[in-house]
């Protein structure tokens, strides 16, 4: 039985090849790697201390470690790639006065992204579901998704940790490699049957970029930023909390322009551990004048429990 491939923030297809074809390096073309290693694919977004996207780096810029050890980077890519990405929208009661603002800056998000990403719209208040059509579980479509966001009324109480369940496993279905949710909501969990350290591992043991856009009053008893900053942190992705509503589309955009431009680095584990255990990641970069930058990326991932024989 083949050992299984990771992959996080995927940029390429990853291809079964005879065992003595070696990996592709660098960025010149997407890759094919030999199916009988673990290759890690981070998804990274570099920025400048001021807060501006860094371009035009190539592998020797980055220095990459998992629990400690040095990793060598075998693949590097900095292409703007088509992605599944989720829209995952808070509609319960309190967002009823902030919903077209919302949904304002989701189409804003949906225009400046690649043409060919594929996207889906979960909405969650009570319930948590995906707005689209059952029959269109992607779509590229202004007005298919513009129609989604609209769906439903804004009422009820909030099951976040139930829409970020849902989203993870619904990203799994999509054909894109690279993979990303855009979380917009105003308070904490008060109705879900998933708890918060059961959404932190499905996070770990996703492929997903998550970012968060918490809208949050600070009158607002359940307010929980600290889960929205967790899971952010833990996926490689960002959270924000604007202090005006008028702020989100401008975040929205800063999204999209992040997503487009991060880079994908790979390497092959040099460690030990088992299943199940979390691997801690540290990447860091520097500019060709030896100043530090600031990397955004997943602080770790956890492999699932390897499924039986004839499971595949």
């Amino acid at each position: 039985m083949r050992k299984d491939i990771l992959i996080l923030g995927l940029a390429f297809a990853v291809r079964t090849l005879p065992a003595q074809v070696p990996a592709v390096a660098a960025a010149e073309r997407p890759f094919t790697l030999s199916a009988t290693a673990e290759l890690v694919l981070l998804d990274v977004s570099v920025k400048s201390v001021t807060g501006e996207p860094v371009s035009g780096l190539t592998k020797s810029n980055f220095v990459v470690y998992e629990d400690g050890k040095l990793q060598t980077v075998s693949h590097f890519a900095n292409e703007d790639v088509p992605v599944t990405a989720g829209l995952v929208i808070d509609t319960s009661g309190s967002m009823r006065n902030k919903r077209a603002e919302v949904v304002t800056a989701a189409l804003a998000f949906i225009g400046a992204s690649n043409r060919s990403d594929e996207i889906f719209v979960v909405h969650f208040s009570d319930r948590v579901t995906l707005s689209l059509p059952a029959s269109i579980p992607f779509t590229g479509n202004l007005g298919q998704l513009q129609a989604a966001l609209w769906t439903g009324s804004a009422e009820g109480r909030t099951a976040l940790n139930d829409a970020i369940v849902l989203s993870l496993g619904h990203l799994e279905l999509g054909r894109r490699d690279r993979r990303t949710l855009v979380l917009v909501s105003d308070g904490g969990d008060n109705c879900s049957v998933h708890a918060a350290d059961e959404v932190v591992r499905k996070v770990l043991e996703s492929r997903a970029t998550i970012y968060t856009i918490g809208i949050i009053d600070e009158d607002e008893p359940e307010r929980n930023p600290a889960l929205l900053r967790r899971i952010a942190q833990a996926s490689g992705g960002e959270a924000y909390f604007p202090k005006e509503l008028s702020e989100v589309t401008g975040i929205s955009l800063q999204i999209a322009s992040d997503i487009r431009t991060r880079y994908t680095i790979g390497y092959v584990p040099v460690r030990s551990g088992e299943r199940g255990s979390l691997r801690k990641i540290s990447v860091n970069a520097s500019a060709a004048n030896g100043h530090k930058l600031v990397v955004h990326t997943r602080t770790g991932y956890v492999l699932p429990p390897q499924r039986p024989a004839g499971g595949q």
